[in-house]
């Protein structure tokens, strides 16, 4: 198998069938539920580097630190201790031992963890703890973000890029939260498109499709068709 990285060693790959997927896209695309379902169908391990980010930001908020200071920022990246559970039926989040997987969904956190994950020094803390958990899973697994397949792991076996309309995102995740009306709809599309721009933007690996990804458009998909499309693409991969 190709390694991660130059700096991440994949000897705890030892299954002939092990594969590590790179999942990327913006808010909305089903990364996370197509992530999950395909990971626990073919015995993978699971990460979401989204609720990684979520926790470092958390704990910037709670721990006082500006969060609109990118120095500041940068000087406490390395403090909290973040921990991530990869079974992808059950899959965790701590941080500092504490249990962070409701706390990290907050609309507060939401609104800073662009700024917090634009800073460098987050990024990189982050991108290494990603990457050791990737070359640490010995049957394969399946990760979720934005900047996979471009940064974190450039040389993954598969790297795929969902994709769907601005309104069918914002319809979805406006679902997720459990409204529908055309005016919550509007602004949930509004700030999708806002976060966007945020995560296409930033210096340091903005969100972008890399150039050997397999892009996939959900907008007219059922789930299940898209966690089908993307299990037969890893399954190709395996028999290759």
């Amino acid at each position: 198998m190709r390694k991660v990285s130059v700096t991440v060693e994949t000897a705890a790959r030892t299954a002939p069938a092990a594969v590590i997927v790179g999942i990327d896209g913006p808010s909305g695309t089903g990364k996370s539920s197509t992530s999950k379902a395909v990971a626990a169908k073919l015995g993978l391990r699971y990460l979401d580097t989204g609720a990684q980010y979520r926790a470092i930001t958390w704990w910037m908020l709670s721990n006082g630190i500006d969060v609109n200071d990118p120095a500041a920022v940068a000087d406490a990246a390395a403090k909290p201790a973040i921990v991530s559970g990869t079974d992808p039926a059950a899959p965790t989040i701590s941080v500092d031992g504490a249990d962070a997987a409701g706390p990290i969904r907050t609309a507060e956190v939401t609104a800073a963890v662009s700024a917090v994950s634009a800073v460098p020094e987050v990024r990189a803390r982050l991108t290494a703890l990603q990457r050791t958990i990737a070359a640490e899973a010995p049957h394969g697994i399946v990760v979720e973000g934005r900047d996979i397949g471009t940064t974190v792991l450039p040389d993954a076996d598969l790297k795929i890029f969902l994709t769907a309309s601005e309104a069918a995102r914002a319809a979805r995740r406006s679902g997720e939260l459990g409204s529908r009306s055309a005016a919550d709809i509007a602004a949930t599309q509004a700030a999708l498109a806002k976060r966007d721009a945020a995560d296409s933007g930033r210096k340091t690996s903005p969100l972008a499709k890399a150039a050997d990804a397999v892009e996939v458009d959900t907008t007219e998909l059922t789930l299940e068709q898209v966690i089908e499309c993307v299990v037969t693409l890893i399954e190709d991969k395996q028999g290759a």
